[in-house]
């Protein structure tokens, strides 16, 4: 029992005594801006998602049309913005981690990210589509509802690959 002691002891000696990571404060900087940017992006798709499909079956037909059209408005204002910001950031940041994305297989962080990167790509496919079938006047509502619900999959794994990264280590 005691020996155990000893070693805990050592690691967290050992711990203290090992020097800090250095973060560049550029990548400090995309960390941030991608960070807020998949905030905004994913609490709008959690919200289209889950929220107003809860809310539908208590309000008017008519005023669920108007509802919709007017948050659909406000949201094409606003998520190329986001977007640009979100990939511009990710691009950045996938910068910082080339030499994992240069063999994906060959480690944990790299596979996840590569994993990560394809599923932020489908994301981006997805609006692409959404935004020429609205410019085309053929986005209807159920095709519109299927585009929010993939795209509310991909961002939730894109979340967990974002997490487990950092973790899962082999």
């Amino acid at each position: 029992m005691l020996r155990h002691i000893k070693d805990f002891r050592v690691t967290i000696t050992e711990i203290h005594l090992q020097p800090r990571i250095r973060i560049p404060m550029s990548y400090a900087a995309l960390l941030i801006i991608h960070l807020f940017a998949a905030i905004m992006f994913v609490g709008t798709v959690f919200f289209e998602v889950i929220m107003l499909e809860g809310v539908r079956r208590h309000v008017p037909k008519d005023v669920m049309r108007t509802m919709e059209a007017a948050i659909g408005t406000r949201a094409r204002a606003i998520m190329p913005w986001v977007l640009a910001l979100l990939f511009g950031a990710g691009f950045g940041l996938s910068w910082f981690h080339r030499t994992a994305l240069a063999a994906p297989l060959a480690s944990s962080l790299g596979l996840l990210l590569s994993i990560k990167i394809l599923l932020a790509l489908s994301v981006f496919g997805h609006f692409l589509t959404a935004m020429a079938l609205h410019r085309l006047d053929r986005l209807r509502s159920r095709a519109s509802q299927r585009i929010h619900v993939s795209v509310f999959i991909h961002v939730v794994l894109i979340v967990l690959l974002a997490k487990l990264m950092f973790y899962i280590s082999w």
